[in-house]
């Protein structure tokens, strides 16, 4: 029998935290709880957690900040509740290192939906055989230890992050439409939201790019998808 996925929920309105917690044990996962940020951040340095929820406005300190120090330590997926729709907050959660993001209000139904995909995203990716793939002469992707390196240094990436370029690595040459994308990376339901993909390969070309404004290894083919040359 599969050990159940064990979550970190980070949430100081006491409402909302027993609405995730209940949401999430429905489910079948184990869910432990923080009421501000500096408690989120002990707790995901102590427990060995699958995924982190992790609410925006939080006394002690905020998500962003907790998400950035949970990425000096952790590839742990993170996804990030807000109540704060502009694109720019948006953008910065995932700068700090969210892998996803859901707006409040939600639905219970929506909040497992993004769990999954969260979770199905943290599982290696498979891939065909050679195990490395070194692209141009500058980007590595290594397939087995799942690490990415520009040159001599390594670049850290988010598991959804990691997903994207091993995927376009991995079928180098071709064009790769938005579809394709965004359900074998993020999942069925995603298809359609494109401005999630151009939101991550933007953040990927940050990255790996020397240049982002004139990219080398992903590359933009209008009204269709994105490549990586061969």
């Amino acid at each position: 029998m599969l050990k159940p996925a064990t979550i970190l929920i980070a949430e100081d309105d006491a409402r909302m935290l027993k609405l995730v917690r209940r949401t999430l044990e429905l489910e079948g996962y184990r869910a432990i709880t923080a009421a501000d940020g500096r408690q989120a951040l002990d707790l995901a340095m102590q427990e060995p957690v699958d995924l982190v929820v992790l609410d925006v406005m939080m006394p002690e300190m905020d998500g962003f900040t907790v998400a950035q120090k949970i990425r000096l330590r952790s590839q742990v997926p993170i996804l990030m509740l807000t109540a704060r729709a502009a694109e720019a907050d948006i953008v910065q959660g995932l700068d700090a290192g969210a892998d996803d993001y859901l707006l409040k209000p939600f639905g219970a139904d929506e909040l497992a939906a993004r769990v999954r995909a969260l979770l199905r995203r943290g599982r290696p990716v498979e891939v065909p055989l050679p195990a490395t793939i070194v692209i141009a002469e500058e980007l590595t992707v290594d397939l087995t230890q799942r690490r990415v390196y520009r040159a001599a240094d390594e670049v850290l990436l988010t598991p959804t992050e990691y997903r994207l370029l091993a995927l376009l690595a991995t079928h180098r040459g071709k064009v790769l439409t938005h579809e394709m994308l965004l359900e074998q990376v993020w999942g069925p339901e995603w298809r359609g939201e494109l401005h999630q993909l151009r939101v991550y390969i933007a953040r990927l070309r940050q990255k790996i790019e020397a240049d982002p404004a004139t990219p080398r290894y992903l590359l933009t083919r209008p009204g269709f998808g994105y490549t990586m040359p061969a």
